[in-house]
């Protein structure tokens, strides 16, 4: 696809690596810290749609599923269960699916002794909007691996558009942003170059001046995201690489 082949030319080059979200959590496995607990919490809530999805696409009810994604996740707040990250896990999304593994096999039937909504959640999750997105899916033939993969990728992809979007509305150029966005990878929007450069008031090379800015931005916050859901540098690029691979299936 040459929206993802534009993509992908907007990926290369490795900014400086610094403690992520993930890391901080992997050095904290045994011993729980607030920083650690913080940085999990943050990283749920990014990343569970993705593990709703793998769920019903295993064949559990949206009730079951919904059950199933917030036991795993409480359990991964309250629970030590980092100490057992090895590094063949040390990446967000391998972790998760190994967690859920876990918490399915052993834990889940007993939790089920607690009556549904009878305690209180650690995380809130929107269960109705969840459904709703999962039942615009595409058919059954997408396995649940390849399913939980691209959701995966594509939250990636729209945690960058709305940390985009916050830095064009901290500088008071939300609308900027809203007319450059259809163009963001690679696509074309409902308005042309021309009429969004009318639009602005500017010409239509500062439009694709304005263009090439926003799509290296872009690039450089999915790859700030994606280190932030690994545990060393050298993983970032491999990551990048399944994320392009994913999009392009």
């Amino acid at each position: 696809m040459a929206e993802n082949e534009h993509l992908l030319s907007t990926l290369h080059g490795s900014p400086a690596f610094r403690t992520t979200h993930w890391s901080v959590v992997i050095e904290a496995g045994r011993a729980a810290t607030p920083a650690a607990q913080a940085a999990l919490e943050r990283l749920c809530r990014a990343y569970w749609y993705p593990l709703y999805a793998y769920v019903r696409r295993r064949g559990y009810s949206a009730e079951d599923a919904q059950d199933l994604t917030q036991g795993c996740f409480e359990s991964l707040l309250r629970r030590n269960d980092l100490a057992e990250v090895t590094p063949e896990k040390g990446r967000f999304r391998s972790f998760l699916i190994a967690a859920l593994g876990h918490y399915v096999a052993n834990e889940w039937r007993r939790s089920q002794r607690q009556k549904r909504g009878g305690g209180q959640p650690v995380i809130s999750f929107a269960a109705l909007p969840a459904e709703e997105r999962y039942l615009l899916e595409p058919a059954a033939r997408e396995t649940p691996d390849r399913l939980y993969d691209r959701r995966w990728a594509l939250t990636v992809m729209d945690q960058a558009i709305a940390r985009l979007d916050g830095d064009y509305a901290r500088t008071g150029k939300t609308e900027v942003f809203e007319l450059l966005k259809p163009f963001l990878t690679g696509g074309r929007g409902e308005k042309s170059r021309a009429e969004v450069a009318a639009g602005l008031g500017i010409s239509v090379g500062a439009v694709d001046v304005a263009l090439h800015r926003l799509r290296r931005r872009y690039g450089e916050i999915i790859r700030e995201i994606i280190a932030e859901t690994v545990a060393r540098p050298e993983d970032v690029d491999e990551e990048i690489r399944h994320l392009m691979a994913v999009l392009g299936e």
